[in-house]
């Protein structure tokens, strides 16, 4: 052994020996802390992530990896508990506000401003269309008589021998009239349906929810419950959310049906995502409602967020008007009948359009299949009803609907007892840091005339105060003075309370004027861009209009929207703006599976798994994790 390894030898034994003393006299060593793997950067299997939908018509559901989600009718049929209870059912295309007085005289109106927009564009080869009246069509369609194409329609009613607790999706559109079931629609106009009536209470609602899902993830998906907590969740909720609904719901999905952990989205981001857009001004037409935001690098602009009453259903009621104006052959047809509904819904979709060169009279035919009854074939002729149907959604007056709520802004947060540092506490505690550097500040300053008076106006809240809230604090403060000032939709509904000072008042009522307008498809679109932050903002929605939802699913609809936007937009931007875009089928795929691709998109993404809520943090923090994990400001 050489000298150079013996002196190494006796440096190890007598750093031995301290350690040994350090031990004896109590001094503990440091102990290194041992390598825990984290938790983050767990490695999550796409096939174990569920991803769902729920839309007021349709509920799409699938695994992150399924190419396309089962997309199941949302719709539930629970049979009555007692003998001789009496039936329930929810409307499907009808709703309030359509037996007002004033509501015929509002569709007629709305129906010539149609008609002279149909009149006023010239058709690509530069001439005018030359307008059908009802009345050619009618004299053609009230002649006709149906052709019995067979004298059993091959459909049958939802066989309830068994006697079935609850029915879903088609079984429970196809319930009979006469059986004991009563027939409900969880969601309605992307809102929970919470009601007066029977079955209309927000636990009933939520159980609902709760046996379609469960139902749908066993038979179609073939997960049983028990396996439920290998698997995690992604929820896609509107951008104008209900903030006690999504707590519900994502408390149902945790503790109820046992998913591990979960992630709440806004629709209008994963639009974006399954898209493939950075940017994009997203419009999302369902079935009963139409909502409209502008997303920046997944983000979604909150002042800009804006949900219209109006959908599909509404322009399928509005076709039927305008084809009983037409003499429409089956004239047994009824809104109250949920098959008749379907049969117009199919109408809608396979002959409205929104082509401008498409005129004149044409003929087509249809059938009619329904249980007990024999399968027939109709004729039909019809102009310029095909074309008038779908433009409600510019002129929403013709829908005539009075007396509703036809445009909703983002609420305020109103607090919640689990969240006690929520935004209302930061505003609080942010105006009392202003009063007093305002304080110290005035015992510095020397004193003026009125100083009295604006020390009592800056302590009750006055103006001064109010304009310095921060923007995103959501309280009303923003909502009253800096909101207005960009538009409208940036602000978030108010409430007015007693002593407040009257032109908090009467920015209010402009508030809730402006909600009660019923805002066409393209003014909307303007509106919602113009209450961006930025030019460059503004820019990059006029080039990238994202049109989801299967509410617009009309030939020709991207052309025509296009149009309209062009020759709506502020001139200022026309000039700035290099190509107006409108993107209906991105990557030709289906506008309405958009959303449900991004939310599967979103599963994949490593930037998401310190957002995933675990069924342990959620009962022990509560609504707190959706302030802390949700990837949108809550």
């Amino acid at each position: 052994m050489t000298q150079a390894e013996k002196e190494q030898d006796n440096g190890k034994e007598k750093e031995r020996d301290k350690e040994k003393e350090k031990e004896q006299r109590g001094v503990k060593r440091p102990i290194a802390p041992p390598t825990v793997p984290d938790p983050l950067q767990e490695q999550i299997q796409s096939n174990f992530i569920i991803v769902i939908h729920p839309g007021s018509r349709t509920l799409r559901i699938g695994r992150a990896t399924d190419n396309l989600p089962v997309a199941v009718p949302h719709v539930i049929a629970r049979r009555h508990k007692q003998s001789g209870q009496p039936r329930s059912e929810d409307a499907w295309l009808l709703r309030e506000g359509l037996n007002k007085a004033e509501s015929n005289e509002q569709r007629q109106n709305g129906l010539k401003m149609v008609e002279q927009a149909i009149w006023s564009r010239k058709m690509s080869n530069g001439v005018r269309r030359t307008p059908v009246s009802a009345e050619q069509a009618r004299a053609y369609n009230c002649q006709i008589r149906p052709a019995v194409l067979d004298s059993s329609s091959r459909v049958k009613w939802t066989n309830t021998a068994q006697q079935p607790p609850h029915l879903v999706g088609e079984e429970a559109l196809y319930v009979k009239p006469t059986d004991c079931y009563d027939v409900h629609w969880p969601v309605v106009r992307g809102q929970l349906n919470v009601h007066a009536g029977p079955g209309g209470s927000l636990t009933a609602v939520l159980a609902d929810l709760e046996t379609i899902w469960t139902h749908v993830i066993q038979k179609n998906l073939e997960i049983p419950l028990k396996d439920l907590k290998y698997y995690r969740c992604i929820l896609l909720v509107p951008d104008i959310y209900n903030r006690q609904h999504v707590k519900e719901l994502v408390s149902m999905l945790l503790l109820n049906l046992g998913f591990s952990a979960l992630i709440v989205h806004q629709e209008s981001v994963c639009a974006t995502f399954g898209s493939g857009l950075s940017s994009a001004c997203v419009v999302d037409v369902g079935d009963q409602k139409t909502s409209l935001c502008c997303v920046e690098d997944g983000v979604s602009h909150r002042n800009s967020r804006l949900s219209l009453a109006y959908g599909g259903s509404d322009v399928t009621r509005i076709f039927f008007w305008l084809l009983q104006r037409a003499g429409f052959p089956y004239r047994d047809c009824q809104l109250s009948n949920r098959l008749d509904c379907q049969l117009l819904q199919h109408l809608k979709e396979t002959l409205c359009h929104l082509d401008q060169d498409i005129s004149g009279l044409q003929d087509h035919e249809f059938q009619t299949r329904f249980p007990d009854a024999p399968a027939l074939l109709y004729q039909l002729r019809l102009g310029d009803e095909k074309l008038q149907a779908p433009m409600g959604l510019f002129y929403p007056s013709t829908f005539g609907i009075v007396g509703q709520k036809m445009t909703s802004l983002q609420y305020r947060s109103q607090g919640h007892p689990e969240d006690p540092h929520d935004e209302l506490y930061l505003l609080a505690t942010h105006s009392k840091q202003d009063q007093s550097s305002k304080s110290a500040s005035d015992r510095k300053a020397p004193s003026r005339p009125g100083g009295a008076l604006d020390g009592d106006m800056s302590g009750q809240g006055g103006a001064g105060e109010l304009s310095d809230v921060p923007r995103g604090s959501g309280g009303a403060g923003a909502a009253a003075q800096g909101e207005i000032e960009t538009g409208p939709a940036q602000a978030e509904c108010l409430m007015v309370v007693e002593g407040e000072e009257p032109h908090l008042s009467r920015k209010s009522a402009m508030l809730s004027q402006f909600e009660g307008k019923a805002l066409g498809l393209d003014k909307a679109i303007l509106h919602s861009i113009d209450c961006c932050g930025s030019d460059e903002t503004k820019r990059k929605m006029y080039s990238s209009v994202l049109v989801v939802g299967g509410g617009l699913m009309f030939p020709g609809a991207q052309e025509f929207l296009l149009h309209r936007i062009v020759n709506k937009m502020p001139p200022s931007f026309r000039r700035l703006v290099d190509n107006v875009e409108v993107i209906t089928r991105p990557k030709d795929l289906d506008p309405r599976l958009i959303a449900w691709k991004g939310g599967a998109v979103l599963a994949c993404l490593d930037t998401t798994q310190e957002i995933w809520i675990h069924q342990r943090e959620w009962q022990r923090f509560g609504v707190r994790m959706l302030r802390e994990r949700a990837a949108f400001v809550w």
